[in-house]
């Protein structure tokens, strides 16, 4: 779902980098359009690339991109910086919240353990899975979605950050 989730927020950021620009800006950090393009296509070449590669590089890649995030963040929230998102969606109204800490802290332990065991063969999970692994695959493009939303479309609602 992790991977799902990188690859969902790198295509958005193609798609509108401004919210992203911004929030690199407000922290000091390259924030042209040719980063932001470079950042997205990093989290989608990572993402799928955890999905379909065999190997422990591209789920530690996947570490590394959500340990960053954690940093961004947790440094933007612990400086008060004026952000009003963290571009991970391309909502210019999704202000960071610690909540944003925490599930880019817990993505990055979960890729971590996935690197460490060399690697996600996506063909074997999906052949130990009922149906051909079709209602897996639906609960992890699913729970990406709701993880999205409870960053996003949660703070919007109750009119303040995930904390």
């Amino acid at each position: 779902m992790i991977s799902a989730l990188l690859v969902l927020s790198g295509g958005i950021k193609l798609r509108d980098p401004e919210p992203t620009r911004g929030a690199l800006r407000a922290v000091g950090l390259p924030s042209t359009g040719g980063a932001v393009a470079a950042l997205a296509v990093a989290e989608i070449t990572a993402g799928a690339g955890s999905v379909v590669l065999v190997s422990p590089i591209a789920p530690a890649a996947v570490a590394i991109l959500y340990l960053g995030f954690s940093a961004f963040v947790a440094a933007a929230l612990r400086l008060d910086l004026p952000i009003q998102s963290c571009g991970c969606f391309g909502r210019s109204d999704t202000p960071p919240g610690w909540g944003h800490v925490v599930v880019n802290l817990a993505a990055a332990g979960a890729a971590i353990a996935v690197a460490s065991n060399g690697g996600t063969d996506i063909l074997q999970i999906l052949d130990s899975q009922p149906a051909g692994g079709i209602p897996y695959v639906g609960f992890v493009v699913l729970g990406a979605f709701l993880v999205g939303a409870i960053l996003t479309d949660l703070p919007a609602a109750s009119g303040r950050r995930v904390r």
